[in-house]
C-alpha cells in the first residue's frame, strides 16, 4: 500500500487508526474502498450491539443514534467517492486553459 492510499485511509477514517491494521486489511480486500468500509461496517456494528439509546430518568441519557447515522452517511460517500487506487479514470470533469489569438477579419 503506498502513501496516498493510507492518507486517503486516514483521512476517511481518523488518524488514530492503526497502520499496520489497514495494511492487513488492503492485502486481504486488494482495495482503499473496501478497506474503508469494512472498517466503518465494524464500527456501525459495534454501536448496534448494544442499546442505541440508554436513559436513567433525571440523571442522564446515551443516545448512538446519530453516531450511527452519521456512519452510515459517511459509508455512503465513500461508496461514490474517488479511492486513489480505482483503476477507473476520476468521474469529475477536468479544466483545460486555452490560449485564444485574435484573428485578423478579411
Amino acid at each position: 500500500m503506498h502513501s496516498d492510499v493510507l492518507r486517503w485511509l486516514q483521512a476517511q477514517l481518523g488518524p488514530d487508526v492503526d497502520t499496520t491494521d489497514l495494511t492487513r486489511r488492503y492485502q486481504r480486500l486488494g482495495s482503499a474502498r473496501a478497506v474503508a468500509l469494512e472498517v466503518l461496517q465494524e464500527r456501525i456494528a459495534v454501536l448496534v450491539a448494544e442499546p442505541l439509546k440508554v436513559t436513567v430518568n433525571g440523571v442522564v441519557t446515551i443516545d448512538n443514534s446519530a453516531n450511527v447515522a452519521a456512519l452510515e452517511r459517511r459509508a455512503a460517500h465513500i461508496t461514490e467517492a474517488d479511492a486513489p487506487d480505482d483503476a477507473s479514470p476520476p468521474s469529475h470533469s477536468l479544466l483545460t486553459t486555452v490560449q485564444l489569438f485574435s484573428r485578423p477579419r478579411r
